[in-house]
């Protein structure tokens, strides 16, 4: 079956491969507009149709201490500035079916946090606002399970739904990827592949040192071995954080793609692609 729809001008489950990528969560509107105009820079030269990715409210950091990121009234209106300066499509995590409606006014496509991806209500919200919606896959979920997921957004009217893979939880502190899984969930919805989340070692590491604060750790070098991996088996997507400086990010810093090794990521990404094809 066709799962295959618009948004924009960026074909979700068409066979031409696309690119969501940006800062894990808005810093700084001035931090915004640049990676997302340097991104959008990289994938205009290379052709490669592309969402920008930030989240204005990161509800579920590892520590109460951690940066959240600056809300829904100033991150929607960030967002909407970087949408329409940068001229480009934008996607946020929404994490209560109460901020539905507010975000679906700006962006494109609503992302479902993978820790909610069974939160019936706020999926059902996000399949009535009329915005494309991203459900990540819970790391506790298997990909077959991930149809209901898909049904509650379709039955609540949102046709336009995907799913992205990030990993499954191994052990503690620890994710691993099953490529099966992307041809599983491609029966029943487009399918995005994490490749940044995926190396990520969950609640595993300190900020700065100091063990009061949590954060997750990760092991960025193996981004484009899994991104690589992933086009080959035939996914629809490609989803990564990418920061300017990862050592300074805000969140998840530990598992970003540096922004000066976006473009031969990208360039070995589409290789494989045209050569599967």
């Amino acid at each position: 079956m066709n799962h295959s729809f618009q948004v924009g001008g960026v074909t979700i489950g068409g066979g031409q491969l696309f690119l969501i990528a940006g800062p894990c969560v808005i810093e700084s509107e001035a931090h915004a507009l640049k990676m997302a105009e340097a991104i959008a820079a990289v994938c205009r030269e290379r052709k490669l149709p592309y969402i920008f990715k930030a989240s204005y409210d990161k509800a579920n950091r590892t520590s109460i201490h951690s940066f959240r990121g600056p809300g829904l009234e100033e991150g929607l209106r960030i967002l909407h500035k970087v949408r329409e300066m940068a001229k480009i499509f934008v996607l946020t995590d929404v994490h209560q079916a109460a901020d539905v409606p507010r975000a679906a006014e700006v962006v494109d496509v609503l992302q479902i946090p993978a820790f909610l991806c069974r939160q019936t209500d706020l999926l059902i919200a996000a399949g009535k606002s009329g915005c494309a919606v991203n459900v990540k896959k819970g790391q506790f979920v298997s990909p077959w399970d991930m149809r209901h997921a898909v049904e509650k957004v379709r039955e609540a009217g949102g046709e336009r739904v995907f799913l992205t893979e990030r990993g499954a939880s191994f052990g503690y502190n620890n994710l691993v990827v099953d490529m099966r899984s992307l041809a599983i969930m491609r029966k029943f919805a487009p399918v995005v592949f994490d490749a940044t989340h995926s190396v990520q070692l969950p609640s595993a590491s300190a900020a700065n040192g100091d063990e009061s604060v949590a954060v997750s750790g990760g092991q960025p070098e193996f981004i484009p071995l899994l991104a690589r991996a992933a086009v080959a088996a035939g996914v629809d997507g490609v989803f990564l954080e990418v920061h300017d400086n990862p050592a300074q990010a805000k969140s998840d810093g530990a598992n970003a793609l540096d922004l000066k090794l976006l473009p031969e990521v990208l360039d070995q990404l589409l290789a494989v692609h045209r050569a599967v094809r």
